[in-house]
């Protein structure tokens, strides 16, 4: 009919299990976890789902020739316009299967790379997710690379507007890429510039993190007011966003919303998103947000723990767990695991829907940076004026006397209004 909306593009999603891996995630929350992120993508209608068992890896086409002409037999009666595979494929498996099956292949990698391009909205998101996109495609056919040319949308490996079959050379590639990576260059000297700024105003930073779809950016919305994309939906927010936030105590932080962390994330966005990431690096504190009602909620913060790591944040670094989406429990899983949480200083079980913990969880981060203070003895030379009068905003002086050189002031301060005030 003509009022019918228009259908999307029929998928089916695969989750190859290998037997003999003990280091395998369980594979019916990884299945579940891919068919969110294809879900993620509006144009994708996904018709289908399973979990492919395998003895051994074939290097040429991944499955045995028993379960190829199963599931071709499958995606033929069912229209199946493109697979996606839970996974990482070669391109010589990625084009034997398309070849045998007859429709388009997308594996773990380009599918959140497609992800990726769709949402990212920052100049540097945007630039990020393309280099990153090149380096996977420099290695394939390229079916479309045209997407660097279009205001937004995704890269072209689904289908879509723009999307043109030809064979981008490695040269082309490698021109993009350094066009890029001079943008970028430029990019990321601006936000230096921002951090650099930030970092002479005299209030902490703390920085939400966590595996994707933790509720991070509701919690983020919660606290700040803001109106940051907060959908249940994978990968609903990409690029950073700092907001002012005054707690009760009275004490003014910059809360960070950063990109969700998923296992498996492809080396080609580790790398791209490492600057963007390393706003954790900077804070003085971490909060990692875990979406305590997930069936794989262990697995997830485990993930979450290799990546900080990897991105260098160290095992000392201040740091709070909240255990997220209370609401989603029954009344007694909510009481175990308050009484679980209630074993550990660090740890706070909340809802960020309907506000349950945010209290105590608001008065663990005023107590983790209230910092120690210490009395010291300053001259500050009459030249000073802006010192002099940044003291007494802060309300830091206890007694002043004027000598030859300047005033000679007693001052009671953190260490982090000591470090702004020699930076000054």
């Amino acid at each position: 009919m003509e009022n019918d909306p228009p259908r999307g593009t029929r998928a089916w999603v695969l989750h190859p299990e290998l037997k003999f891996d003990n280091a395998r995630r369980a594979p019916e929350p990884a299945l579940a976890e891919a068919v969110a992120l294809a879900n993620a993508m509006p144009e994708m209608e996904i018709l289908g789902a399973d979990i492919v068992q395998l003895r051994s890896v074939r290097a040429g086409v991944l499955f045995g020739k028993g379960k190829i002409a199963e599931l071709k037999a499958t995606f033929k009666a069912e229209e199946i316009e493109l697979v996606l595979i839970d996974g990482a494929l070669s391109p010589v498996q990625q084009r034997n299967l398309e070849d045998e099956w007859d429709l388009k292949i997308l594996d773990r990698t380009g599918l959140i790379l497609e992800i990726f391009s769709d949402r990212a909205r920052t100049r540097e998101g945007v630039l990020q997710v393309e280099m990153a996109a090149l380096s996977y495609q420099r290695t394939r056919l390229v079916r479309a690379w045209t997407h660097l040319e279009r205001q937004r949308g995704g890269l072209g490996f689904v289908g879509g507007p723009g999307e043109t079959q030809i064979e981008a050379d490695r040269r082309a590639i490698d021109d993009a890429i350094g066009r890029i990576k001079r943008q970028l260059s430029k990019v990321v000297k601006t936000r230096e510039l921002h951090r650099a700024s930030r970092k002479k105003v005299p209030f902490p930073v703390v920085a939400l993190v966590g595996y994707t779809n933790a509720g991070k950016s509701t919690l983020f919305n919660r606290l700040t007011g803001a109106r940051v994309m907060a959908k249940d939906m994978l990968f609903a927010t990409l690029d950073p966003t700092m907001r002012s936030v005054v707690l009760p105590s009275g004490q003014e932080i910059i809360l960070s919303d950063t990109v969700g962390f998923i296992s498996e994330l492809p080396t080609e966005l580790v790398a791209a998103f490492r600057a963007t990431l390393e706003e954790v690096l900077d804070a003085d504190l971490v909060i990692h947000v875990r979406d305590i009602s997930h069936a794989d909620t262990i697995e997830q913060a485990r993930n979450v723990a290799t990546i900080l790591a990897q991105l260098g944040l160290a095992e000392d670094a201040p740091s709070l767990e909240v255990w997220n989406k209370l609401d989603l429990l029954s009344a007694d899983e909510q009481g175990a695991t308050l009484e679980k949480v209630g074993r550990h200083a660090d740890k706070f079980a909340i809802s960020s829907i309907t506000g349950q913990g945010l209290d105590e969880l608001l008065a663990a981060i005023s107590d983790n940076l209230a910092d120690p203070k210490n009395e010291r003895e300053l001259l500050v030379p009459y030249s000073d004026g802006k010192k002099r009068a940044w003291l007494f905003e802060e309300g830091v002086v206890n007694s002043e006397k004027p000598n030859e050189e300047g005033f000679l002031m007693q001052v009671f301060w953190t260490a982090r209004q000591e470090k702004h005030f020699r930076e000054m």
